[in-house]
């Protein structure tokens, strides 16, 4: 049985080490922890905020029990995930394992540093994007690749 999944939690795994290499490096320039951060493009700065939320800093809460009760939530969520991966194939299943795979950065740094290092911060002149991680690219993309699966998939078979 474990044959069976070594390539998918291969793939998990690998996505855990790519969010945490990333944010490992971030958190290794101080410029980062300045208003502007670190200057890639017109349009990308490296700007390293503390996220004790969710998803673009939701839900963040001053009170540790708050805090505790919705890492809980999210390993509950996470747990989920990993059963509906377990039964499903394909391209539906590769939506779970990439989910999976941010969603352990991210509940990595919930653990370790009561809250998740977010950094990469997309603008436009003064419109600036919610700042977030590598963890959350794969987590978002796996949302989209479930959403276009219910929508278009099951017409394929």
């Amino acid at each position: 049985m474990l044959k069976k999944y070594l390539l998918d939690f291969s793939v998990i795994i690998f996505i855990f080490i790519i969010d945490r290499m990333s944010k490992l490096l971030i958190i290794s320039f101080p410029e980062t922890y300045e208003q502007y951060g670190i200057s890639v493009t017109s349009f990308l700065n490296f700007n390293l905020i503390w996220n004790e939320g969710i998803a673009f800093g939701l839900f963040s809460f001053d009170e540790k029990l708050y805090y505790n009760l919705l890492t809980v939530f999210i390993c509950l969520i996470t747990v989920i995930i990993i059963w509906l991966m377990l039964r499903s194939k394909g391209f539906e299943k590769f939506s779970y394992i990439i989910i999976i795979g941010g969603s352990f950065g991210n509940i990595f740094d919930r653990i370790f540093y009561s809250a998740v290092p977010d950094f990469i911060d997309i603008h436009i002149n003064n419109f600036h994007w919610f700042i977030f991680n590598v963890a959350d690219i794969f987590i978002t993309i796996g949302i989209i690749f479930l959403i276009s699966f219910e929508i278009f998939g099951k017409k394929i078979k």
